[in-house]
This record gives structure tokens, sequence and C-alpha cells, in this order.
């Protein structure tokens, strides 16, 4: 399904601290994903346990000012024509589009707000 929430990341400036805090309080678990300071989120730590978002280190983001908040991104069918879309409508492309291996290709955008998000073509091939 496309054009829905399908991620979220939480930047951190220390990834262990954050493991902490949202393992003690939602009961999430983590998975490592590549760099020790970017880790998915799991719903809980069974097998069946959906991934749900990341928790980062800050050094990730592609703004300068410090995120509070979510980064969120949405599910597309096409990541080549949501950039085109949000250039036509007063957004700035802050991440072009960019390969994740074996997820697919993700772009970075502020809408018309400000406001960071993401669009992610999901892509299992993409290498």
């Amino acid at each position: 399904m496309y054009n829905k929430l399908s991620h979220f990341a939480i930047h951190t400036d220390d990834i262990e601290r954050a493991k902490k805090f949202y393992g003690e309080v939602f009961n999430w678990a983590f998975n490592g994903y590549g760099q020790e300071d970017f880790m998915q989120i799991k719903t809980n730590a069974t097998e069946e346990g959906e991934l749900i978002g990341a928790i980062q280190s800050r050094k990730y983001s592609p703004v300068p000012d410090k995120i509070i908040g979510l980064e969120c991104s949405i599910a597309v069918e096409n990541i080549d024509e949501i950039v085109e879309k949000v250039e036509a409508n007063g957004g700035q492309v802050l991440m072009p589009k960019t390969m994740i291996p074996h997820v697919g290709w993700v772009a970075k955008f502020l809408d018309t707000e400000g406001n960071l998000i993401c669009g992610i073509q999901y892509d299992r091939t993409a290498k």
C-alpha cells in the first residue's frame, strides 16, 4: 500500500540510553543494521515482532539543527515522481534518491512548513 506512514526514526545522542528507555517504556526490541549507531526497532523481541522504525545517531540527520521529534517515512510507488512533486510544490529536497541495500530507495525533504519527511520506494532487490 502506498502513501501511508511506513517507518519512523528517532534521532539520538546516546543510542544505548535510547534503547534502554524505549525498551523499558514500550517493550520494544532492537536489531543491529550495519553501523553500531543505527538500530532497527521491533514491536517486541519475538520472531513475529514487526519492524516499525529505527533509532539512530543524530549524524544521520540531513538538517543541521537538532531534530526533536520523529522523522517519518511515507511508502511511495515511485520515488522519482515524489521528488519531482516535492520540488514542484515548494518543498526542498535535502537528500536525493539514495539506495538502502535490500530495502529500497529513499529521499529526504522539507515540506513547505519546514518539516522533515522521507519518501521511500521499497525494493528488496536494491543493491
